[in-house]
């Protein structure tokens, strides 16, 4: 067993690219439900599935470019 520390570790894995998307679209999802709930609370949209649909593939793609560079 190595006493290199959890740091050294966790700073030379990458990790694996599918959880990671993974992780994206669950909290993409998350957070797009509740933005349009909350835009449906206000009246400002209606909580519908192509509403959703459409604020998790927009937080999906921002969180995506920002996370490459």
């Amino acid at each position: 067993m190595s006493d290199d520390g959890f740091e050294a570790g966790a700073s030379g894995s990458q990790g694996d690219p599918r959880v990671l998307i993974a992780m994206n679209i669950v909290l993409s999802t998350g957070f797009a439900v509740t933005i349009v709930w909350g835009l449906d609370v206000l009246g400002a949209a209606d909580l519908t599935l192509i509403n959703v649909a459409t604020g998790a593939i927009l937080l999906f793609a921002l969180t995506y470019v920002i996370t490459l560079q």
